[in-house]
Formats: C-alpha cells, structure tokens, sequence
C-alpha cells in the first residue's frame, strides 16, 4: 500500500516556504468560484437540447433535478477529498497519491494539452461572438477580441490570486443577476407557451431512453465544481471552507437552473423549447422583445467572460504541481516570488491557448477528449474508497468532512460517470480513438521527465 505524505509536509519541489501558496481566500470567494466554474453558456442554450429529447415537462424537470443529485454526490465526494487533502491541484493530488505518478500525469497533461486550453480557446470565442454582435463589430474582430480576453485575464490572474478571485466574483455575481432577471421574467410573464409549438409524447420504454440521453447534456450543464479543489490550498481553513463552498455552491446552481428551466417552459412551452436554437434569447424577446435578447446576449457575454477567468485562474495550479513533481518544465513549478502565483504555468497556458483559438482546432481536440474529463472524473471519486481505507487501517486521520452515504453517494457518481463515458464512445467512436491516442501520447511524455528527473 502506498503511504500517503502528511499534508504538514508537502511542498512543491522547487517552491520554499516563503514562496508557497498564500491563504487569502475566503468561503464567499470559494463559493462564487464554485458557482462560476459551473454556470457558462449550458444553462442557456442546453435546455433546448433537454426538451428534444423527452418532450415533457415532468421528465425535463426530473432530467434537471436528477442531475443536481449526481452533481452534488460528486461535490459531496470531493469535498471530503479536499478537506483530506486541501492543496493546490486538486485531483492531480488525490490520483497521484491513490494511483500513482503516472495517472495523475495523465491527468494534468490532458488538462494541459486540450481539457482547460481548449475550454479556454473555445469560450473565449464564445465571448467575443456575443460581444462583437453587441457592439455591433465586424466578425473579424471576434479571434483578436478572444485573444485580447485571454490575455487580460491571464495578465490579472498573473498578478495574484485576489485580484483573480474579485474578478471572479464580481462577474459570477453578474450571471446570477442576469439569469435571476430572466427567471423572474419567465416566471411572471403572462405569453405562457406563447410558440404555440407542440411536441410528440413518449411511450413506454422510450420514456427510459430519452431520458438516459436528456441526461449527457444535463450533466455537461452541471459540470466544472471540481476545479475550485485545484486552489485549496490558497482557501482560508481549507478543510472546512471548501467542504461548505463546493456545498453551498452546487446547491445554489440546482436552484436557478430548475427555476432557469421553469422559466423557459412557462414562456415558450415544451414544443416551444424543444425548437428553439436559443432558448434563453427567445424567451426574453417573447417577454421583453428585443431589449430582451440583447439583455440576455449581454448576459450570455458576462457569464462566458466569468467562466473564462475560473479556468484561467484555477488550471494553472495542476499544472504547476505536475511540475514540481518533475515531471514537466521546471520554470512552471515556481511561484512568482511577489504575487505568489504559478506564473510561468500561467504564462505556458495562456500561450498554447492562443495557439489553439488562432489555429481553430479547439473544437476538434474538444470533441476528442471530452469524454476523458468524465474518465478522470470517476477515476478521482474513486480514489475516495483508498483514502478511506487508509483511514480505517490506522494510516489516515479521520477527516473534518466526513461525508455520509459513502459507498453509495460514490457509486451514484461513479455509475453517472461511467454513462457519460459510455454515451460519448458510442455516439462517436471515431473521436473517442483519437481522444484516446491523445491522451495516451502522455505516456511517453511522462516517462522521458521521470527519466530525466531521475538522473
């Protein structure tokens, strides 16, 4: 059994003590960045995708609420997680100490190479197409403007992870706002099903089917609480703070989006939301008119901008661990010596970002390795069952969080992972063999800097 190291004890190789992570967040800040790693563009546009599929609005509503149990079994998981082990990089940490080296490189080198680079490249876009048809700029604007994004957020997150966290918060803030309006707007509209649009009913065993395919783009809506583990250690009484953050946080996205959906199904109707490309925009227009759809444009801008900046700021911290372990760069292991942030895994993201939305392959090697976050994601729950081993046979403390319904909470998680997974090999294999390869090319990677880490 491989012995874990004391949590007292773990410092980056190439980081001192003067230099190591600073504890300057809070439980508002975690939570916000809960919130914001979770709510982009999915709530606004995936409801549509929902609506096609099980043309109901008890079985839309089951859909969604469902998902928020899966999303928060997995919370529940990583929460203890974190409170076991509250430093910076999150799953890196937990798969590295579970499984070893070489998985938990795998990990942060997907990471790397597509998952949050590519996430980057790919909202970025989003954000500069939304904007530029705001303020009414041509759409060779929009690759600049992306650019521009990346580097402004880089440059602030670069500075220190408060002015990082401010950002963050202000702009999850705005999200909220932009989608409580929305709601409200729904919610109190008198144009109830106003589309007049119609949809097929489902029989027997298609209600089972359908559901099961509701749920992939359900649970991609409630996906990205995990990625405020990867800044633990910079949380004020992590063990306890990130346990109540990733909480509260799912909790709060479960509310607005069941009451987002509410909304949408009140104004437009099931029929009405199945044939909608935008439900959002169009619900505000029936409502609002067209001071509507810029309103919600506005805030499809606002909540992409948000979730752009959680993954600028919280990625580089895997990567910059995955360093320290010698096992990439050594410039990316060091923490800048006045802001006290991963600034060259900060500088190396932000440039292969911008590599990738020039190039415009971000989508492709999205498409390839998306399922692979799912991967990881069970593989990191799962690691949940060692720890609390350890824990039994002496070896580890009993954890401040100690979640309750373990196994089955876990298994719930593991199983919807696995279904992910599954869904994505079989709806396209084809990207399922080149996500594979791509992350499989890792392994030669990981072994030339274990080889040359060992010299």
């Amino acid at each position: 059994m491989r012995e874990a190291i004391p949590t007292a004890q773990v410092l980056p190789r190439h980081t001192s003590e003067a230099q190591s992570y600073a504890a300057k967040l809070g439980l508002f800040s975690g939570t916000m960045m809960v919130v914001g790693g979770i709510v982009g563009s999915g709530i606004f546009l995936n409801p549509a995708i929902v609506a096609q599929r099980v043309h109901s609005v008890r079985l839309i509503v089951l859909a969604w609420v469902v998902g928020g149990v899966v999303a928060l079994a997995g919370a529940l998981v990583y929460a203890e997680l974190g409170s076991r082990r509250p430093l910076a990089g999150g799953g890196y940490i937990y798969l590295r100490e579970a499984y070893g080296k070489l998985p938990a490189f795998l990990y942060a080198w997907t990471l790397l190479l597509v998952i949050a680079t590519g996430a980057i490249a790919a909202v970025a876009v989003t954000f500069a197409s939304y904007t530029t048809a705001l303020l009414g700029l041509s759409a060779t604007a929009r690759v600049p403007l992306a650019i521009g994004a990346i580097t402004l957020l880089s440059t602030i997150n670069y500075v220190g992870v408060r002015p990082g966290s401010i950002t963050q918060n202000v702009f999850t803030i705005l999200k909220l706002a932009a989608l409580a309006l929305l709601i409200v707007a729904g919610l109190t509209s008198t144009s109830a099903g106003a589309s007049g649009a119609t949809a097929p009913s489902l029989a027997g065993s298609n209600v089972v089917l359908s559901l099961g395919a509701a749920m992939v783009p359900v649970l991609f809506a409630y996906g990205g609480w995990q990625q405020t583990n990867f800044i633990a250690q910079e949380l004020v009484d992590a063990e306890r703070n990130l346990p109540r953050a990733l909480i509260l946080g799912v909790v709060i996205v479960v509310i607005v989006y069941l009451l987002a959906n509410l909304s949408y199904l009140a104004v437009l109707g099931v029929g009405g939301l199945a044939a909608s490309a935008a439900p959002a925009a169009d619900s505000m227009e029936l409502v609002l008119g067209k001071t509507g759809r810029t309103f919600i444009a506005a805030g499809i801008s606002l909540s992409t901008f948000g979730f752009l900046n959680l993954v600028i700021l919280v990625s580089p911290r895997v990567y910059q661990t995955m360093a320290s372990d010698g096992l990439f760069f050594p410039s990316l292991a060091r923490l800048h010596p006045r802001f006290r942030t991963p600034s060259g895994a900060i500088l190396f993201q932000g440039v292969w970002a911008i590599i990738l939305t020039v190039t415009g392959r971000y989508g492709e090697l999205l498409d390839y390795v998306v399922y692979g976050d799912w991967i990881f994601f069970g593989a990191t729950a799962a690691t949940l069952f060692y720890f609390r081993r350890r824990e039994r046979s002496g070896l580890e403390p009993e954890s401040w969080f100690r979640r309750s319904g373990h196994p089955v909470g876990t298994i719930i998680f593991l199983m919807a992972a696995l279904y992910v997974v599954v869904g994505s090999i079989a709806s396209n294999p084809g990207n399922a063999i080149k996500g594979t390869l791509l992350i499989l090319l890792g392994i030669p990677v990981f072994y030339w800097w274990n080889r040359k880490n060992s010299t």
